[in-house]
């Protein structure tokens, strides 16, 4: 077991967001953001879920420490509202909202638990949304590194640790073009100039944080994307998973790393892809200490001839069991997608910043979660790390999603991730058997999940396993 053991300084932690479980969205001076708008507009969310009162956090941080400190966590990875501390977005700093979070980060370290904190988690100021027209404006990122600066005065003496701007890619996909997370519009034109601000955005706060006496840390943003299989062995798909690929992941990684879009979005976007001025492409450029990876899922692509830009058409492999989510359980792709990264953005560590499952928890009188599904699939997703790991990807720490049951975004309430269950009602705070089980996996350094894990560490032998049952 020992070449499969994960190193001794490998962390251990869990995340969260501050709009998904702080509640307290008119308390102590905190303005609405677009997600509270988005929220009370009807039928935007399941039941009309909103962000009051979540999981309440605001009030009861000092108990989730504790029960940080009970699961055994090394590190937690925390969003910043944006209004609570800014509540128009720019200008007066809000000092309530500001001491709240510097309470939180004296809390976690006086526990004995690291802090990564992620400056925007899409909780953007409505204020700035409806003054502006939000990420569309060229002097969002301006406004955006301004906010950061009010954020690492107070607190980047204690924090280490930072991410910019959280999954950019479902920013525009969710909010710009099928309007389905806020601000809710439709229109791919405006999604690739929101992008291409949030990537400004990213840029401009690095910049302050490096330049900033106590910037002494490491700082990234989040990634979310997948693994693409090609449909066939033709190099027609195989070439079109590889597009896809650099359509997703690429197009918000390749800038920071390298300056610019992927090579194929230039190519085949044209006008529609906005134009880095050479100033900020020299601040995008090496951006990135470290990178930060969500991972849910992977999917199937096939060379699809005037389809989209890409030419591309994803599909889920049918072969696959699918969270609750309905997104396929694919730990094969988070071993290759791992690789890819890896091989693409050579030099970089990576740390796990997001990886989780819904699952139909089912409480028993008590309130306790019997979570096995979610223990299987963390289980497979860590062996899929350490086989990563073994072929020389520098993967450096792992942060469950979720520390507790939250609001899932538009989905409200309905879909549960956490390894803590939170009643909606009693707001009643219960471990489930996956949040006992990942203790004993950070006592054990990884041990347990190991010899639980069903994902070979050959991921041919994975691939061809799902392809021999998929006609079940």
């Amino acid at each position: 077991m020992a070449n499969t053991q994960f190193p001794s300084d490998f962390l251990w932690g869990a995340a969260t967001a501050a709009f998904q479980i702080e509640g307290a969205t008119t308390r102590d001076g905190r303005a609405p953001s677009i997600w509270d708008v988005f929220c009370a507009t009807p039928g935007k969310t399941k039941r009309g879920d909103t962000g009051e009162p979540a999981c309440d956090h605001y009030r009861r941080w000092k108990g989730d420490i504790e029960l940080m400190r009970e699961v055994g966590l090394q590190a937690y990875r925390l969003s910043v509202s944006w209004p609570r501390v800014m509540p128009s977005g720019r200008g007066d700093v809000n000092p309530a909202g500001l001491d709240f979070y510097d309470r939180l980060i004296d809390g976690l370290i006086d526990a004995g638990i690291a802090p990564m904190v992620t400056l925007y988690h899409w909780d953007l100021p409505a204020a700035l949304q409806m003054e502006m027209g939000g990420w569309i404006h060229p002097d969002m990122p301006k406004l955006f590194a301004d906010y950061a600066q009010v954020i690492y005065d107070r607190l980047a003496d204690r924090v280490k640790m930072w991410i910019t701007i959280n999954e950019p890619w479902c920013c525009v996909d969710g909010g710009y073009f099928h309007g389905g997370h806020a601000p809710g519009i439709r229109d791919r034109r405006l999604g690739y100039l929101a992008g291409h601000n949030l990537i400004r955005a990213h840029a401009y706060a690095v910049q302050r944080y490096r330049a900033h006496e106590n910037g002494k840390g490491k700082i990234s943003f989040a990634l979310n994307t997948t693994f693409s299989y090609p449909a066939s062995d033709t190099p027609e798909d195989a070439a079109a998973a590889e597009r896809a690929m650099l359509d997703f992941g690429g197009w918000f990684t390749d800038p920071p790393h390298f300056g610019d879009y992927p090579a194929v979005m230039r190519e085949r976007l044209g006008d529609m892809l906005p134009e880095f001025s050479a100033q900020d492409a020299a601040l995008l450029r090496g951006s990135m200490d470290y990178l930060a990876l969500n991972y849910y899922l992977s999917d199937t692509v096939r060379h699809a001839p005037g389809v989209g830009h890409m030419e591309i058409e994803r599909s889920f492999d049918p072969a696959y069991e699918k969270t609750q989510m309905g997104w396929p359980i694919v730990p094969d792709g988070f071993f290759r997608l791992l690789k890819w990264l890896n091989s693409r953005y050579q030099g970089l560590p990576v740390y796990i910043t997001e990886n989780g499952a819904a699952c139909d928890d089912k409480p028993d009188a008590g309130g306790f979660v019997d979570d096995q599904d979610r223990i299987a699939y963390l289980a497979d997703h860590l062996a899929a790390i350490a086989a990563a790991r073994r072929e020389g990807v520098d993967v450096r720490g792992y942060y469950v999603w979720s520390l507790m049951d939250n609001l899932e975004w538009s989905e409200g309430l309905s879909k549960r991730f956490g390894i803590i269950r939170c009643d909606p009602q009693s707001q009643e705070r219960t471990i489930k058997a996956s949040g006992h089980w990942y203790r004993e996996v950070i006592n054990g350094n990884g041990a347990p999940a190991l010899a639980r894990a069903t994902w070979k560490t050959d991921p041919a032998d994975n691939r061809a396993k799902a392809l021999a049952t998929e006609d079940r």
